[in-house]
């Protein structure tokens, strides 16, 4: 009575997820003898901290040790016309707290820069 109909797909090679989900950086704190480094980023509300962590290890190769995550709520806002009053209110959001392992100790935010020595062919970092 029913059929099924098989498609055909053409031999795509190795087909691999590359998620469109932005990340953005807020702050970063470098590692101290006592704390790891640690980073917050603004994520989608729908990622997972097992997202961001894969996303994280995988795509840029980050010591990823735990994810903790907070949501909010937009905030809402009542805009006054002449007329009448319009109610808005701006999109929900997750920030992701990340703790990195103890081999990362730079989050990279304070690059030394190098100058040219007096007289000297060498370079040296600058204080």
């Amino acid at each position: 009575m029913f059929s099924t109909i098989k498609l055909l797909r053409p031999n795509l090679g190795n087909l691999q997820w590359m998620p469109t989900m932005p990340m953005v950086l807020l702050s970063a704190t470098h590692a101290t003898p006592t704390t790891p480094a640690s980073a917050a980023f603004r994520v989608l509300p729908r990622m997972t901290k097992h997202e961001v962590k894969e996303y994280l290890t995988k795509i840029y190769g980050l010591p990823v040790r735990e994810v903790r995550t907070q949501n909010y709520l937009g905030k809402r806002m009542r805009i006054i016309g002449k007329r009448q009053i319009v109610y808005a209110k701006r999109p929900d959001f997750k920030k992701a707290f990340v703790t990195f392992d103890g081999s990362l100790a730079d989050t990279g935010l304070g690059a030394q820069v190098l100058v040219s020595g007096q007289g000297s062919g060498q370079l040296q970092e600058q204080p």
